[in-house]
């Protein structure tokens, strides 16, 4: 191998953990649930989410200025495509935060599963490639820190209990 060939795969690498953390390579999953779903464990992909209905959010968050609009999937529609029989998932993202979510809020809130912020796809370097966004603005009792903590960024993994 040459120094050029080593040079190529080592610019190459990080390009390609980026494509394959967001979705963009082939028919990967972008979302695992384990747990209380059909067989045990569903892999979503990013054809499964293009196959559901698409929503638009416009709210203010704690981490971005004005209103975003943001563009995905409703919570509750991964969850039932997934076939999920439980009362609480417990979110996992990228950098191994973990939080309790009760489903009761995907059932309660119009809560999506945002790809897209203003128009461009997210990625993990800005929360991607999946960011769980709450109607913020349209329910008062969501400005509460309680669900702050529920807007899971790179998330990748729900179990369903």
């Amino acid at each position: 191998m040459t120094v050029t060939d080593r040079l190529l795969r080592c610019l190459l690498a990080p390009a390609m953990l980026v494509l394959a953390a967001t979705g963009a390579m082939a028919d990967g999953p972008v979302l695992r649930l384990t747990g209380a779903v059909n067989g045990g464990l569903v892999e979503i992909t990013r054809a499964d989410l293009d196959g559901m209905m698409w929503h638009e959010i416009a709210t203010s968050t704690t981490v971005t200025d004005g209103q975003p609009l943001f563009r995905g999937v409703l919570m509750r529609d991964i969850l039932a495509h997934a076939g999920a029989d439980g009362e609480v998932v417990t979110a996992q993202a990228l950098n191994d935060y973990v939080i309790d979510i009760p489903i009761s809020d995907f059932q309660d809130f119009d809560v999506i599963a945002a790809l897209y912020m203003d128009g461009v796809a997210l990625t993990p370097r800005d929360k991607g490639p999946i960011w769980i966004i709450y109607p913020r603005d349209d329910h008062g009792v969501l400005a509460d820190i309680r669900y702050d903590m529920r807007w899971v960024w790179q998330l990748v993994a729900l179990h369903v209990q």
